[in-house]
């Protein structure tokens, strides 16, 4: 049986990264390298499952000119894709990495203004591409046009058709959809934060976290960080929490590698592996994608390397003060 996973984008992107040795604001600057891709979350973690051998289709939505280059780079790639085209230009964002200071300055731009008839359309291709799908992950920013609900409407609509669904987004659309009990929700360290009003210091922070956003309704929750990542995992109905440190490597870029943890952990997942066992190739396929530029860019050779290096713990509860 072919096992499938759909990544959904609403907010696709023509991204360019650029190297830019020694970069400082208000400063003309000659790029020493560039890239352009097709991005956007969803697409960066299209992109990674990809490479790690995991069937997936692309889906989202895909405006004017930008958009028609976006389905264009992602069919370079081999990546199949299914995206609604609307009439509102896609965004093209830019991503500055600085070798020398270890920096990235991103700019990301709106996007494009969507239609209710459009977002219908999106609804019934999700219906459509659902039938045949083992996850479907929502990932990123909503444009506008698009209500703060939207992903918790679908999210239900897909739960009630027995299929697995994952986000990865944040604020009031990651507050509303983690109600609608998606099987994984996946925040950054600063998404999480942001979602149960607190910073994360220590362990017991991140315990807290993780339990806070599962009593919103996630089944199962990861709060990924540069450092590896934080798991509340659910399995034959007990919680088991986990922290997962990468092994030390000299980035190129952090950009997407995020994105590329939530994939390689869905990746082990769909291989049997078990909870302990995903995160750890998570983490480490996270680890391996800092090792070139371009989000969702990794090696699965690279990442096995890594896996040995990952520092997984379990962890009890925080107790009750």
């Amino acid at each position: 049986m072919v096992l499938l996973i759909v990544t959904v984008t609403m907010n696709a992107a023509i991204d360019r990264t650029l190297t830019v040795p020694n970069f400082q604001r208000g400063q003309r600057h000659r790029a020493s390298q560039g890239l352009t891709l097709a991005g956007g979350k969803g697409i960066n973690i299209a992109r990674a499952l990809k490479r790690l051998g995991v069937p997936v289709v692309a889906t989202g939505l895909a405006g004017g000119g930008t958009g028609t280059r976006i389905i264009e780079e992602l069919t370079a790639e081999a990546i199949l894709n299914d995206f609604v085209r609307i009439d509102d230009d896609s965004r093209t964002s830019t991503a500055i990495v600085d070798p020398t200071g270890g920096t990235y300055t991103e700019v990301n731009e709106w996007g494009p203004r969507v239609e209710p008839h459009e977002l219908d359309m999106l609804r019934e291709k999700l219906v459509y591409l659902s039938r045949g799908a083992d996850y479907v992950i929502f990932a990123g920013s909503l444009p506008r046009g698009v209500e703060d609900d939207f992903y918790a409407d679908v999210i239900r609509d897909l739960n009630r058709r027995g299929v697995l669904t994952v986000l990865d987004s944040e604020g009031e659309p990651l507050r509303l959809a983690a109600h609608a009990e998606p099987f994984l929700v996946s925040p950054n360290e600063r998404e999480a934060e942001s979602l149960v009003g607190q910073e994360f210091h220590d362990d017991d922070d991140f315990l807290g976290g993780l339990e806070a956003i599962a009593e919103l309704g996630a089944r199962n929750v990861l709060i990924t960080r540069e450092s590896g990542c934080w798991a509340l995992l659910r399995h034959e109905r007990e919680q088991h929490r986990y922290r997962a440190l990468a092994p030390r490597v000299d980035p190129v870029s952090a950009v997407g590698s995020g994105d590329v943890l939530l994939a390689g952990f869905i990746a082990a997942r769909l291989d049997g592996r078990s909870d302990e066992e995903a995160l750890r190739f998570a983490v480490a396929a996270g680890a391996a994608s800092t090792l070139e530029l371009g989000a969702g860019r990794v090696e699965e050779r690279e990442a096995g390397r890594l896996v040995g290096g990952v520092e997984v713990a379990q962890l009890e509860p925080v107790a009750e003060r």
